[in-house]
């Protein structure tokens, strides 16, 4: 999922990651279940944009932009906005759709 640059946010953006069966955040290995604007490992492209990468194993080269999934296990994931700007609510602004990468 990539965030067009800049995210529409005053304070910080972040998603989290919930599990589909008990509505809780997902339990990983990774030991988190969401990233936020504010983590220093989360870095932009060179375009100013975002892109966030779900699944069992991180891209090489992604990892910081990286939050684990589980195979077999359902989820949902929220992104948040603090602090919102006008682009979110007049809707010029919006995040990707998820896209499946192999």
């Amino acid at each position: 999922m990539t965030l067009r640059g800049p995210v529409p946010a005053k304070d910080f953006w972040s998603f989290m990651v919930y599990d589909g069966q008990h509505r809780s955040m997902l339990e990983t290995d990774q030991k988190l279940a969401g990233l936020d604007s504010l983590n220093p490992s989360v870095k932009p492209n060179a375009d100013g944009s975002y892109t966030m990468w779900f699944g069992p194993q991180a891209p090489k080269g992604r990892e910081g932009n990286w939050i684990q999934t589980m195979p077999g296990k359902s989820r949902n994931v929220l992104i948040r906005r603090y602090g919102p700007l006008e682009p979110f609510f007049d809707k010029t602004w919006k995040p990707s759709d998820f896209e499946l990468v192999r």
